[in-house]
């Protein structure tokens, strides 16, 4: 049988490409608003052909006409500058920073140190308490104990294993490894540098598990039974415990429901992480990509100038590069490529935020008037249509970009939601829906708290068509406790 003789074929094939500029439009879209920052600093560090646009005064916020899509236009910046407070609106940020417009003028006198200064007079900042984290403190306490200097060191080794909890997730032979002296250090030592370190203030830190920390507590229990209870289910029945199983408690260690109880609620008083106590909080803020006010009745978005990079091409360096540029300068050419790029760029994913900002404030404004109840469903295909650009490049742009409205601040994909269907075959949004839920919740009565299957049947009765595990979900998302709890709180 002979053999196939091959054959060389063509085709003509469609396909499409993402050129270099584009692909860097894209990255850059999808950046939250610090990564992008970041992102603009490492690319006036590297390329020669960009530089900080220090001389311009600071623009008015960049607003969006309502009455035109895709255009941007400057107007003065108002009082929306300051920072935003918290909201417990669910799907809010739970800490948000503002817009960033503190003065720091008012101190410009005053920040040199006094040794520095001729007058004699002591700032504000220098009588200002410096935070002192969890490790120095414990290292204070331990340096009024009198112990030898290997039993200092060896306590110095377990504070500094410590994490920010206060825990030691280290093990103790691990540390004995790291300490190479002579005569070696045994484990009966590095026992008693834990016991040390367990006995400084806060109560519980140097604890290797949150049973041990809740232990080290229990001291704080003056009642000798109700500290032995609570000692035993600590050690024992901590899966309980979290259950809230108070009849199987009571069943396994013979006691009254009312005991049980009474030992769970000082259990949950105690601190599982006692290192907080010494640390400062963390608190993670965020810079609202866009602000929000209302303009003549109408509702208006802007660019915060907080988020916006002074980036431009440095003309100079490009003139000198055009009248000296031949084939030995390809990378200088890249780099002034880059830069137009980059200048480009910055400018087109403010106008896409701008764009489709305004677009979701156009058909959410009923939410910023009349609250959650108010919140329309509505799916990325329907800003995308309305402002010219792609359902995957609408996802990206509300991806980590947030709004900053007076109902509080709000992650931009926080106004897309689907459609729950109502009895009377209309739809209304899931954010409504919680809304409901929420204002149920708060209207319960304490003795009587609503399960999640009376939630159910309400909004039934409602004409909202919603599941009884649908509810449980939305309920957690509050951080609304079980009704059982509940029960037992009220």
């Amino acid at each position: 049988m002979p053999m196939p003789t091959p054959v060389l074929r063509q085709e003509h094939r469609q396909h499409q490409t993402l050129t270099p500029r584009l692909q860097q439009a894209v990255r850059l879209l999808q950046l939250s608003s610090l990564d992008f920052a970041q992102e603009v600093r490492d690319a006036l560090g590297r390329n020669p052909f960009l530089e900080a646009d220090e001389a311009q005064e600071d623009p008015g916020l960049q607003t969006h006409d309502a009455g035109e899509t895709g255009s941007a236009a400057a107007a003065p910046a108002a009082e929306d500058t300051g920072a935003h407070a918290t909201t417990e609106m669910t799907g809010a940020t739970e800490a948000s920073a503002g817009i960033d417009a503190w003065d720091p003028s008012p101190w410009s006198a005053s920040t040199t140190p006094r040794s520095a200064r001729s007058d004699g007079d002591v700032s504000a900042i220098d009588l200002m308490v410096a935070e002192e984290g969890l490790r120095p403190q414990l290292h204070r306490q331990i340096n009024t104990r009198p112990l030898s200097d290997r039993d200092r060191a060896l306590v110095g080794c377990v504070i500094e294993s410590l994490d920010d909890d206060g825990y030691l997730r280290t093990d103790l032979s691990e540390l004995a490894a790291l300490c190479e002296w002579d005569p070696p250090v045994d484990m009966a030592e590095m026992n008693m540098a834990l016991k040390l370190v367990q006995s400084l203030e806060p109560v519980g830190v140097g604890a290797r598990n949150v049973a041990e920390c809740l232990l080290l507590q229990l001291s704080e229990i003056e009642d000798d039974d109700l500290r032995t209870l609570a000692a035993q289910i600590i050690e024992g029945h901590m899966e309980k415990l979290a259950q809230h199983d108070v009849a199987a408690l009571a069943r396994r260690l013979s006691r009254e429901p009312a005991e049980i109880e009474a030992a769970c609620d000082r259990i949950r008083r105690l601190n599982p992480r006692p290192g907080w106590q010494m640390g400062s909080a963390d608190i993670r803020y965020i810079t609202p990509d866009v602000v929000v006010r209302k303009i003549k009745d109408q509702w208006v978005a802007a660019l915060n100038p907080a988020i916006m990079p002074k980036v431009r091409l440095n003309q100079r360096y490009a003139e000198l590069f055009r009248q000296h540029r031949d084939g030995r300068h390809a990378e200088l050419a890249a780099h002034l490529q880059e830069a137009r790029w980059t200048v480009r760029n910055v400018e087109q994913r403010f106008c896409t935020i701008l764009s489709v900002a305004q677009a979701i404030l156009n058909r959410q404004k009923q939410f910023l008037e009349h609250g959650p109840l108010a919140m329309k469903p509505m799916a990325l295909r329907e800003i995308a249509d309305e402002v010219g650009l792609h359902e995957s490049t609408v996802s990206r742009v509300t991806n980590n970009k947030y709004m900053a409205t007076p109902a509080g601040v709000f992650e931009l994909k926080f106004f897309f939601s689907r459609p729950m269907p109502t009895a009377n075959g209309g739809a209304c949004s899931a954010t409504a829906i919680r809304g409901v839920i929420k204002d149920m919740l708060d209207a319960e009565d304490p003795v009587r708290p609503l399960s999640d299957a009376e939630i159910a049947r309400r909004l039934a009765r409602q004409g909202l068509t919603v599941a009884r595990r649908t509810v449980t979900k939305y309920r957690q998302l509050m951080k609304v406790p079980a009704v059982e709890q509940r029960r037992r709180l009220g």
